[in-house]
């Protein structure tokens, strides 16, 4: 008791000394020096009780006052082998479970395909709970599902999960509506007559497309430039990688500071005044009786009194499965062209097996899967090393939690290093659509292929995903060679941000 008493008062003194000398820092230059001095000493011993790691925590890296890690870890964050020089090389010398102390808070870092898999599968329940960054709580203030924890998270999750297989999700009836869209991008495509253009934005709307028929009911044509519009700034926002760092760090600092992170959270809050916008005018022409999409099912839900059933909330579900809806799934499809503009001979080998299979003008569908295994490989095997979210979203234990004998309170998970981990994959770092192919080139699951994260609070949209992948991927190979523009080698440099995307590029589709 006497412990904690002092704590608080030490906590209490830091709080009040760091706030008014970031406030009246030019006044501070009266006091004398040993005032200052005294003031300094007092800072640093308030900061070691105060963010000294508890008993049982996993090794971290030396930090320095104040800042711990941060700082070395936004280095690091900015190169473009982030995730898989800096992380594995911290987790060569602190062990698969290191922590690292990022301003005011710790998060435990797990590496590699068995340490995740007992933190995520064995540990589910453990760890269901979502870390309250002060990024996300400053963009959706933790509604929705992919940052919400509690009984909040899992009755918006069961809801959505139900909603979207009601409306097609999974199923084969959603197959159509990806096949009508896929004509639209094909007409786009074409006419651009074989010049080099760059596929960003038009992919983006294209797949966009799929969950806006889902949640708002329609699609938005290639030439709406409002919708244009949002797609440019839900990829702002999610490029906006070191500001969040220091952002997560800092907030009470980074709150008052010009800077990116400004720019980040009105690129958001204009994302979602756009989907309010959606809300009220689905309330306009609301049947209850026949509901036409995702959002009037989420009404009709409100009308029911359930406490974390609301339009807050129903706005930031929607920002989830916009964003997420479109942003991943469109940049996975990118780096497929990239690495078919890499590799022509895969390409070749895919075109020739979907010829042999499908021919030219049959569309594929889900149930041609297992009859095209090495293009299903490919697709896996560029979704691999692709990495699109190498480190996952932070979560919070709920409960007590040991892994590899230290104690966990939040932990992220290095997907990157499961995805490469060498006692799971052989020769990881190369592009290998064999390591999804058995010896007689079936196609081989693999338990490592962590692309969606895992357990309880595993990607919402992997159905969805996957669906749109294969069928994307194999239309635009039965329809079109994808070349680079004369000259130009093809680049896998990628610029980091919320999700790992490529560098901007340019492609010839040559109608087959």
């Amino acid at each position: 008791m006497t412990r904690l008493i002092i704590y608080t008062c030490i906590s209490r003194c830091y709080y009040l000394l760091t706030h008014f000398i970031a406030g009246h820092f030019l006044t501070s230059l009266v006091l004398n020096r040993s005032v200052l001095i005294f003031i300094a000493g007092f800072l640093l011993v308030a900061d070691y009780v105060k963010n000294r790691a508890p008993k049982n925590f996993p090794p971290s890296p030396p930090g320095v006052p104040f800042f711990g890690n941060v700082f070395h870890h936004i280095v690091h964050f900015t190169k473009k082998p982030f995730t898989s020089l800096y992380l594995l090389q911290l987790a060569q010398k602190y062990g698969n479970v290191f922590s690292l102390r990022l301003g005011r808070s710790r998060i435990v870092v797990v590496n590699g395909y068995k340490m995740a898999k007992e933190a995520l599968v064995n540990q589910a329940d453990a760890i269901l709970g979502r870390s309250e960054d002060p990024v996300f709580k400053r963009i959706n203030k933790l509604y929705g599902v992919v940052l919400s924890s509690g009984y909040r998270w899992k009755q918006n999750r069961r809801f959505m999960l139900t909603t979207l297989r009601n409306f097609g999700v999974g199923k084969s009836s959603l197959e159509f509506r990806i096949t009508e869209e896929f004509k639209h991008f094909q007409q786009a495509i074409q006419e651009e007559q074989g010049r080099p253009f760059d596929p960003h934005f038009l992919m983006n709307n294209a797949v966009s497309n799929i969950i806006c028929s889902i949640v708002f009911g329609r699609r938005f044509e290639y030439s709406d430039q409002r919708f244009q519009e949002l797609l440019h700034l839900i990829f702002e926002a999610l490029s906006s990688g070191t500001p969040r760092e220091l952002y997560n760090a800092f907030p009470t600092i980074m709150k008052v500071l010009p800077g990116r992170h400004h720019v980040m959270f009105a690129d958001y809050d204009k994302v979602v005044e756009f989907l309010r916008t959606e809300i009220e005018e689905h309330k306009k022409h609301l049947d209850p009786a026949a509901p036409r999409d995702f959002i009037d099912c989420y009404l009709e839900e409100i009308e029911k009194v359930t406490s974390e059933f609301h339009e807050e909330n129903l706005s930031y579900c929607l920002l989830d499965l916009f964003v997420a809806g479109t942003e991943t799934t469109s940049t996975t499809l990118r780096w497929a062209l990239l690495y078919m503009m890499k590799y022509p001979d895969v390409q070749e080998k895919v075109q020739k097996e979907i010829d042999a299979i499908l021919g030219r003008d049959q569309p594929p569908l889900m149930q041609d899967r297992n009859s095209l295994p090495y293009t299903n490989a490919v697709i896996h095997e560029i979704q691999r090393m692709a990495d699109i979210i190498p480190l996952n979203q932070a979560r919070q234990a709920i409960e007590d939690m040991s892994l590899g004998g230290h104690f966990i309170p939040k932990v992220g998970i290095n997907l990157n290093s499961v995805l490469f981990d060498e006692e799971e994959w052989e020769d990881p770092s190369t592009f290998k659509p064999e390591h999804f192919l058995d010896a007689s080139g079936k196609f081989l699951r693999r338990d490592a292929f962590f692309v969606f994260s895992a357990g309880k609070r595993s990607c919402v949209g992997e159905p969805l995903a996957r669906m749109e992948l294969f069928l994307f991927f194999t239309s635009l190979l039965q329809k079109f060679t994808f070349l680079p523009p004369e000259g130009i080698e093809p680049s896998l440099d990628f610029q980091k941000g919320i999700t790992r995307v490529p560098v901007s590029f340019k492609i010839r589709a040559i109608p087959r």
